[in-house]
């Protein structure tokens, strides 16, 4: 198992760090385009495999996408991070260029890879993806609901000062700080609804809470988050390696589903050894339909912005 990531900062680093813990691929691989900057990287994460017990390789390269060839998974982060005050979507014009130049070399030397999107705005940039290549639907993935729903649980296990292994929640819709739907009618804790533990109001607040989780932390750090986003990419690149069928929310291109078409969006899907192996429609309350068609509208605007 080959795993690609593009870009090598914090998060991409992250990612990578995460995926040679976990000890399921053979080689990852970090490419970027500053000179000796993946090298680096990959150096430093290799000298902890010994203290850290991890017999994965990390390669680090410069611009060279020949020594990507064969890759089974590649992880896109590349593109400018999200500064104070910026919204994932003033990000499109320039983080466009880069994921559809980056998609293309990646595809033209592993033409059956798997490609996870993170750049910003996520849910358009995995959309310019399905548009600009000829990849099928399912092997075409945005990371965004897996980070947002551990933020979800996250705030919920602080509301109900409660260990987070009893948690259970999602977010779907879209990737920003307006377009997520946190589920909070089905969250849950050990199988009990968290509406049983907590007011409406406090609920009302741990999805506010959610919905601005990422500008939280760019306010606090002065840059993007990381270790939750490496975190959440790599339990979304095991599933797929280990063929486990995993329940994640992602960004996936719908034709029909939730009553949608021509988009991508976050949604519950199942990951496994072919990408998205299925899309999996939940029964949404009357609330979480109207704020998912409202979130589809905010996320087709950034995609009308596109030259597609």
């Amino acid at each position: 198992m080959k795993v690609t990531i593009v870009g090598a900062g914090a998060v991409g680093a992250s990612c990578a760090e995460y995926i040679a813990i976990k000890d399921f691929a053979s080689e990852v691989v970090i490419l970027d385009i500053k000179e000796g900057f993946a090298e680096g990287k990959a150096m430093d994460l290799m000298q902890t495999a010994s203290l850290n017990c991890f017999d994965t390789k990390i390669t680090g390269i410069t611009n060279d996408y020949s020594k990507t060839a064969g890759s089974d998974i590649a992880v896109i982060t590349s593109g400018i991070p999200r500064k104070p005050g910026m919204t994932r979507e003033e990000l499109i014009g320039i983080n466009a260029g880069i994921v559809k130049s980056v998609a293309a070399s990646l595809i033209e030397h592993s033409p059956n890879v798997i490609l996870m999107v993170v750049s910003n705005p996520m849910d358009t940039m995995t959309y310019l993806v399905h548009k600009t290549t000829d990849l099928p639907k399912n092997r075409i993935i945005g990371m965004g609901g897996a980070l947002d729903s551990a933020r979800f649980k996250y705030r919920l296990a602080e509301a109900l000062e409660a260990p987070i292994s009893d948690i259970d929640g999602m977010v779907i819709g879209g990737h920003s700080d307006t377009g997520m739907v946190p589920l909070t009618a089905h969250a849950t804790r050990n199988s009990i609804k968290v509406s049983e533990f907590l007011s409406e109001e406090r609920l009302n607040q741990v999805a506010e809470d959610t919905k601005v989780g990422g500008a939280t932390l760019t306010k606090l750090l002065g840059t993007s988050a990381w270790y939750a986003p490496g975190a959440a990419v790599s339990a979304m690149v095991q599933a797929i390696a280990c063929d486990q069928k995993k329940m994640f929310p992602c960004s996936a291109f719908l034709e029909g589903e939730y009553g949608l078409e021509d988009i991508c969006i976050g949604v519950p899907v199942l990951l496994g050894k072919n990408g998205i192996e299925k899309i999996v429609n939940i029964e949404l309350t009357e609330a979480e339909k109207a704020k998912m068609q409202e979130s589809a509208e905010g996320v087709r605007k950034t995609n009308d912005l596109l030259e597609v």
